[in-house]
This record gives C-alpha cells, sequence and structure tokens, in this order.
C-alpha cells in the first residue's frame, strides 16, 4: 500500500496531544498501535470486576466505576488509533466523569442531604463537557483532572487506616504503588521521548501507563467495595481469580421475616 494511504487514513492529526510513538508502523488504521492496544487489559480488568459487581449484588455505584473504567479504555483506544480531536475529548471527558463518580463513592456516605450532591455532579460533569467540546482545555484539562484526583487521595486515606483487614490493605497498597509506577513510567515517556525514539526499541512507556492504570483503577474499586462491604455488614473478604487478581466476597445477611 502507498506510504501516503497508510499515513493519511484517518486525515490529518486534529488531536492536542501526540504521544512518543511513531504513528502508523504497524496498521494503517491504527495511528499508534501499542498505546491503542494497551487498553485492552483495562477492558478485561473492568469486565471482571462488572461481573462480581452484578453477580453478588453490590450496589450500582460500582458496577458504574467499573462500567466508566471500560467505557474510558474504550475512548483511549479510539483516540489512539485516530488521532482525532473529538476522540481525543471521548478520552478525556470521561476521565473527568469518572473522577466524579469516584468523588461520589467516597463521600457520600457521609453525606447528609443525599440528592444535592449527584445533582450538583452531574451538572459539574455536564457543564465540563460542553466546555471543553468548544474551549477544547489543554494543560487546564491536566491541572483539574489532577486537581479532582487529589480531592480522592484523602479520603482513600481514611479508609484505608480505618480497615483491620491485611488482604484489603495490601489491595490499597497495590493502588498506591501502581499510580506511582504507572506517573514514572508517564514522566519518562514524555520527557525522554526524543532521546528514546533514536534507540533500536522504544519501552512505550505510555502503553505501560494504559496497562498499569487499568490494574490502578481496578484495586481501587476492589477496595472501596471492600470498604462499602464492610460499613453495610455484608461480611466481605478478599479471594483470589486466577491465584493473582483480588476480588471481593461477601456474605449478606439473611432476612428476617
Amino acid at each position: 500500500m502507498d506510504e501516503s494511504v497508510m499515513a493519511s487514513f484517518w486525515g490529518p492529526v486534529t488531536s492536542t496531544t501526540e504521544l512518543c510513538e511513531a504513528n502508523y508502523t504497524h496498521s494503517s488504521y491504527i495511528a499508534e498501535f501499542y498505546n491503542t492496544i494497551s487498553n485492552v487489559p483495562c477492558i478485561l480488568l473492568a469486565l471482571i470486576g462488572i461481573i462480581n459487581a452484578v453477580g453478588q449484588g453490590f450496589e450500582k455505584r460500582f458496577s458504574a466505576l467499573h462500567l466508566f473504567n471500560m467505557i474510558l479504555a474504550i475512548g483511549s483506544m479510539l483516540f489512539h488509533a485516530t488521532l482525532q480531536l473529538v476522540l481525543q475529548q471521548s478520552d478525556e471527558t470521561p476521565m473527568v466523569w469518572e473522577i466524579l463518580l469516584y468523588v461520589y463513592v467516597l463521600y457520600s456516605p457521609d453525606w447528609n442531604y443525599r440528592s444535592t450532591m449527584p445533582t450538583f455532579l452531574v451538572l459539574y460533569g455536564a457543564s465540563f463537557a460542553v466546555l471543553h467540546f468548544f474551549l477544547r482545555f489543554g494543560i487546564m484539562f491536566k491541572l483539574h483532572y489532577i486537581g479532582l484526583s487529589l480531592l480522592c487521595l484523602p479520603r482513600m486515606y481514611k479508609y484505608y487506616i480505618q480497615t483491620k483487614d491485611h488482604s484489603a490493605k495490601r489491595i490499597a497498597k497495590l493502588y498506591v504503588a501502581t499510580l506511582l509506577l504507572a506517573s514514572v513510567f508517564y514522566v519518562i515517556d514524555r520527557a525522554f521521548c526524543k532521546k528514546m525514539n533514536g534507540w533500536y526499541i522504544n519501552p512505550q512507556g505510555h502503553a505501560w501507563w494504559h496497562v498499569l492504570m487499568g490494574f490502578n483503577s481496578y484495586f481501587a474499586n476492589t477496595f472501596l467495595m471492600f470498604c462499602r462491604a464492610q460499613q453495610r455488614g455484608w461480611d466481605p473478604r478478599i479471594e483470589s481469580l486466577f491465584g493473582f487478581l483480588p476480588y471481593v466476597k461477601i456474605r449478606k445477611p439473611d432476612k428476617k421475616d
């Protein structure tokens, strides 16, 4: 196939962000191959989480968390496959929606006015989507996302120190470890891109960011499911799927007649 046709299958690049991976090296349909396929583990982990949450009767908020992880991964795949601005926003806007859902899950148990928080968060998320579509935030998007993420950390720490179960604490530590390691890969990929492009093999730092953040989201959701099950008196315990992937097993008290 003509090289120019391969390089322009989706048209010229319109996204405001390009990562450290050469375009169209493996397929004329995929601009950034590794950054695209690295989202597959995220989708599979989210699917496992949904099956567990629905199968055991967890509150719908946890199914929604895993579903948003899946939507975010699919949006990321579409963006990296095409490098089109509209699909970049299909990756970035769900990132903000997902963090707002985390804010709700983390803070709602102690919120006295039940309807005000979801109403505010829905309006906030919708307003951001409209503004981001028209104004196309750049660095402000990143700072905004980091700020929302930092808002979640104190509550996660509170849940950690309140949890006595060692297996659950280990999941919380895995959440922190994957977040830190993913951040290292992200920074290295951005800071040393030109140098790495001269290497025989590009380590594909952003692709590793995707994989690690997929596990990070799964660990976060699993830990929060454990904490919520404790709050509801569902006798949670941590089991392992395939011998290594933790999930929450609960035993709800029998309903009295």
